[in-house]
């Protein structure tokens, strides 16, 4: 369904599309008011006819990801959670965090609720197991063996010969560990350690023992889910108005593992339709598909979505809607978080707006401040001159909208000229009104609030929304606070009475200054990188970034032998002793001609 400009508004699919179309159009009156505005809105259509429901199953949610209509259900997700990543193909598989999931043949446990429970998880696999904690994709040869291995906590591959069987029987355990089963790995190391008692090895027995114990620890904590030991995701939703929250919960082998929550805005679906675009885009791209999914309604095409979820898993995935037992009780725990969540995040909508309007009324602000834009600089001694644009929308902040500045002009170091370069870029020649923030920040004192006015007086932006300069406290002046500027006023304006406020602008300063700062360092290293490679003979832009494409890194391209370096794409036995030659001492060259 499109409006008169084009714009889809919503996608749909249905077995019989006249009888689906009509009831939208042949109702005089709709019972939520969201489809009544949808229905005024629409001026035309476009329909598909595919071969089957399967097929208009799929084409539905590419075209949902693909336009994000605004009446469809789009899931909303305030942050990346993290996970654990292990490459099974690699010989030597090491564990590493990461937020993104990728079909790439490598296992991904997750995800965890926050980057301190990913960090404790990682620890505690380290403490136990053997696994190698290095970083490196492979590990790197060397003569003497690291300090994990000699304290026992590393099989030590990368000094001494290690079979890939036993490295394997290492990460086997992991696996079973990161799974949830823990229980039957408990069962296992009990086995091996009373083998080894048996046999009179009493160090290897008390390795076992070591590991016992912290897995039995680790057991303790675990929250019993299920008594049946099996894996299963756990749906539920929660209500209020046009908000809507899920959650899904994690039960691993029988114990909880965590949660994860979804925001949904104003949805034209009911909960059915709901939980069906749920699982469409949620599974497409998740960790892992347990053999059970409950969930609080069915969802509308539950065939469809079973046979889906079992092409995706290549094995039968059960959808239910449990009504009594063990299992009624886990849908109603994730439907009792997912309450929780939606109030908590409904309460913090509410308190930001709160803090908004204070902030509008204190400062005298033209507009609700609904969108703030902050801009800090970096240079380093004149050089590498950037700029950054961070967005705050609705109290939070927006990273979708930050925008990163190279400085173009000559007089970089001048934080006057680099600001008015870098507020002209964001503010002259805007297609519509619409893109104006209604609030600026401009890290700085006068002098940077002065220059800002007169870059956008000269960009004809200047009175379209309030201006501010946050300037940072100067402790040899006995100063206690940040001060905060407006033009046409002498004096900066007292927040002693109204400190949430200065905090939060100072929240949005330091954000900027934090961005501005990493794009800063990035650009620095860049040209560090760079000219290092630039100054090797015989290599030129194509195979500069054909070795940092490989590597990753310059310090990778140094501690890499001969043979590594001719071996990336591109790169000749000559050119690659003529980089190795570079980074070498000259008592290493020497050992490599010999």
């Amino acid at each position: 369904m499109k409006d008169n400009t084009g714009e889809i508004l919503y996608v749909g699919k249905a077995a019989n599309l006249k009888k689906r179309v009509a009831s939208y159009f042949n109702r005089p009156e709709h019972r939520d008011l969201k489809t009544a505005v949808m229905v005024r809105k629409v001026a035309d259509l476009d329909t598909i006819v595919t071969h089957s429901e399967k097929e208009a199953f799929l084409l539905e949610s590419n075209l949902i990801k693909k336009h994000r209509p605004h009446y469809n259900v789009i899931l909303k997700d305030d942050k990346r959670y993290p996970c654990l990543r292990l490459d099974v193909k690699s010989p030597y598989p090491n564990l590493t965090i990461t937020r993104k999931f990728a079909k790439d043949g490598a296992l991904y446990f997750g995800p965890f609720s926050s980057a301190g429970a990913v960090k404790e998880t990682l620890r505690l696999v380290h403490q136990t197991f053997k696994l190698r904690k290095c970083r490196s994709k492979t590990p790197k040869p060397r003569q003497r063996p690291c300090l994990n291995h000699q304290i026992g906590l590393c099989l030590g591959p990368c000094s001494r010969p290690v079979s890939p069987a036993e490295y394997a029987a290492v990460v086997n355990e992991v696996i079973l560990f990161l799974k949830g089963r823990t229980p039957h790995l408990v069962r296992q190391i009990r086995d091996k350690m009373n083998e080894a008692a048996s046999r009179q090895e009493f160090e290897t027995a008390m390795v076992y023992r070591d590991q016992l114990f912290a897995l039995e620890k680790t057991l303790e904590k675990q929250v019993v889910a299920t008594a049946d030991f099996k894996d299963r995701d756990v749906v539920g939703i929660a209500r209020r108005g046009g908000d809507v929250e899920i959650v899904i919960l994690f039960v691993r082998g029988g114990f909880l593992q965590g949660n994860r929550s979804f925001q949904v805005s104003e949805p034209l679906a009911a909960d059915d339709e709901i939980v069906s675009s749920f699982i469409k885009q949620y599974y497409e791209s998740a960790p892992a598909i347990p053999k059970e999914l409950l969930l609080p309604v069915a969802p509308v095409d539950r065939l469809l979505v079973e046979e889906w979820l079992h092409d995706l898993k290549d094995e039968k995935v059960y959808v239910l809607v449990p009504q009594r037992g063990e299992k009624a009780k886990l849908l109603q725990m994730a439907v009792q978080n997912a309450e929780t969540a939606l109030t908590a995040r409904l309460n913090a909508v509410k308190d930001d707006e709160a803090l908004l309007q204070r902030v509008q009324k204190r400062l005298r602000l033209k507009r609700f401040p609904r969108r703030i834009e902050c801009f800090d600089l970096s240079h380093m001694a004149g050089k590498d001159g950037v700029g950054g644009m961070i967005v705050f929308e609705q109290a939070r902040p927006a990273p979708q909208e930050y925008r990163k500045y190279r400085m173009r002009s000559s007089l970089i170091g001048d934080d006057y000229a680099m600001l008015t370069e870098a507020l002209s870029r964001r503010y002259k020649d805007l297609p519509e009104p619409s893109a104006l923030p209604d609030l600026l920040m401009v890290d700085g004192g006068k002098g940077q609030l002065n220059a800002a006015c007169k870059a956008l007086e000269e960009s004809g932006s200047y009175g379209s929304f309030d201006v501010i300069g946050i300037a940072k406290k100067e402790e040899l002046r006995g100063e206690a606070e940040d001060k905060i500027y407006k033009p046409g006023r002498k004096n900066p304006i007292d927040l002693r009475k109204a400190p949430d406020i200065r905090l939060f602008l100072e929240r949005i300063r330091d954000e900027a200054h934090r961005y501005v700062i990493g794009y800063q360092r990035k650009r620095r290293m860049m040209t560090y990188r760079r000219s290092s490679l630039e100054e090797i003979p015989g290599i030129g832009q194509k195979r500069r970034t054909a070795l940092l494409k490989h590597f990753g890194s310059l310090k990778r391209i140094k501690a890499a032998s001969l043979e590594e370096i001719s071996a990336v794409p591109g790169i000749t036995r000559t050119a690659a002793k003529s980089v190795f030659d570079a980074f070498k001492p000259s008592d290493q060259i020497h050992h490599q001609k010999h």
